[in-house]
């Protein structure tokens, strides 16, 4: 049977089975409530629901999903109710503790962004690396190997090929295809166009490619007419899956520069999966395969301007420099899309 309101009627259980009083009746005395609902994208009328039960329960409920477009489309039903959190794929730390490589120290903690502006938090980063080095160096090399997706660690036996072809399947194209409905209304898009441009993003990680570029590639690898607007919207499609992220480039001042968005993919193991290509990106790597360096360095923004578009109250832009790296990074206030109930 098919419930109208899940969310609510599912609560509703909870008060009267498990609870034996209302949320408020628990809140009142001193027992707050959590909600957390995982996937809840796949439920109609989700947001509104949980509208209803923020504004007439006292609880805090943490929503998540793997389809990012589609969590925030609930955004406008729960507008100054929510805080959204972006999260990212593992980090260093979380690679190390899930391979058993040890323990590493979170240098940045969770209390913003002002220890950056400290000469002495920089000063302490530095001899912090230095005493985890060991741990440290081990976990980038798997970082490096395969990326950053849970699964790719959890199953570090299961050979690359076969690790490859599940990113593929279970990241890219699920996220392609399982949001290709979303977005203006009567607008068609194109799964083999948004996965060939996800395959030109790829090849030019790390850097600022023009639409016109984009559009002349898609078309020869397509055979089809593809034009420059079309590729834009597509490609703010992609950013909006979080598959990358299209860095703006950097204002400095009030005189802005016009010029091409970096392209930071959401993780390199989603390129190492998609290309069927691995780029070295440690140092002994890249000492045997040198003429790959120029490539790597483009990888390493990539991951840089992916890492810091995760980070709350952060951004960076690219430099508007004639070069096409290295690009400077910079940091400012702004607030991250998040997704907490107040």
């Amino acid at each position: 049977m098919r419930l109208r309101e899940p969310v609510l009627r599912l609560i509703d259980w909870y008060e009267a089975t498990v609870l034996g009083e209302t949320l408020n009746a628990a809140a009142h005395a001193g027992r707050p409530a959590y909600l957390f609902l995982d996937e809840v994208q796949n439920l109609r009328d989700w947001d509104v629901q949980l509208k209803h039960l923020v504004d007439s329960s006292a609880l805090q409920a943490v929503v998540t999903g793997s389809s990012a477009l589609r969590i925030e489309r609930g955004r406008d039903s729960l507008a100054g109710r929510i805080n959204t959190v972006e999260v990212g794929t593992l980090s260093l730390r979380e690679v190390a503790a899930i391979r058993g490589f040890g323990t590493l120290e979170t240098p940045l903690g969770d209390d913003g962004l002002e220890a950056l502006l400290r000469k002495e938090f920089w000063l302490d980063l530095v001899a912090s690396g230095r005493r985890q080095a060991a741990v440290c160096d081990v976990a980038f090399a798997a970082f490096a190997d395969r990326g950053g997706y849970p699964l790719v660690h959890a199953r570090a036996d299961v050979p690359w090929p076969d690790v490859a072809d599940q990113l593929n399947e279970t990241v890219i194209r699920r996220v392609i295809r399982h949001d290709l409905g979303i977005g203006d209304r009567g607008r068609k898009r194109d799964p083999a166009l948004l996965e060939e441009l996800f395959r030109l993003a790829c090849r030019y990680a790390g850097q600022a490619p023009t639409l016109e570029l984009f559009a002349r590639e898609a078309h020869r690898a397509l055979q089809a007419n593809v034009g420059v607007q079309r590729v834009r919207h597509d490609m703010d499609f992609l950013d909006a899956t979080l598959l990358l992220r299209l860095v703006p480039p950097l204002e400095i001042g009030l005189k802005k520069r016009r010029g091409a968005a970096t392209i930071c993919l959401a993780d390199h193991g989603l390129r190492a999966s998609w290309l069927q290509e691995v780029v070295p990106l440690t140092v002994a790597g890249l000492a045997k395969h040198p003429l790959l360096a120029d490539l790597a360095g483009h990888i390493a923004e990539s991951i840089a301007g992916a890492c810091l578009s995760t980070i709350g109250g952060s951004t960076w832009r690219t430099s508007p420099s004639a070069k096409p790296s290295p690009r400077s990074i910079s940091c400012s206030p702004w607030a991250r899309r998040g997704f907490r109930s107040r």
